[in-house]
Parts: C-alpha cells; structure tokens; sequence
C-alpha cells in the first residue's frame, strides 16, 4: 500500500507514504487510485508531504490515473508538495494540467 486514505466530506484525502515516488511504486499508486476512483471518489486531493523524490514513471502513473478520471468526471488535486517537486512539476508543465494548492485546507477551501 502506498496510500493512506481518508473521507472528508466526500473527498478523498490520499497521503503518499514513500519519500521516492519511482518506478519501485508508480504501478502499486495507479492501481490504488483507479481502485479510488472505482469505489465512488469523485475527487481526490493527493498529498505529497512526505515524497522527496518523483521519477518520470511515477508522473506518467499520475497522468493515467488523471486520463482515468477525467472522462468520469473525477478531478485530481495535488497538495504539500516539496520545493524540488513542485518546481519539477512546474518545469514540465504539468501545474497547468493538475490543481495544485499548499495543502488540504486550501484545497477544501475552494469548493465552498
């Protein structure tokens, strides 16, 4: 398991447990959030707080569970991310695909 989940709200909150986010686990996280997702999540706010570390195979795991989730109307928002990985994410571009806030809080905030 490389997700501790929780419901709040009816949003599931997933915090990732691994502080490398690599191809050692990127299937085992696609896997978790499809099976989210087929459970019922319509969104899922995604922690990254304890990942230190995030590989191209892992973001493309990201990216299908987002493909995945998209036609289903199933939003992805991504939270508590590290310097290093943000600025990766923002590098590639992929802030503009995923919602990306400083934590759960302000996550929750913008569905009010």
């Amino acid at each position: 398991m490389i997700l501790s989940t929780k419901e709040v709200n009816g949003v599931v909150q997933a915090t990732i447990l691994a502080v490398e986010a690599n191809l050692t686990n990127a299937d085992q996280f696609k896997e978790e959030m499809i099976t989210l997702m087929v459970n019922g999540a319509k969104l899922i706010v995604v922690s990254f707080e304890n990942v230190n570390y995030i590989d191209s195979s892992f973001l493309g795991s990201l990216v299908v569970a987002l493909k995945y989730g998209l036609p289903r109307s199933i939003d992805i928002y991504l939270v508590a991310l590290k310097p290093d990985v943000h600025n990766l994410l923002t590098l590639i571009r992929m802030d503009k695909v995923f919602r990306i806030f400083k934590d759960h809080e302000q996550a929750m905030e913008t569905l009010s």
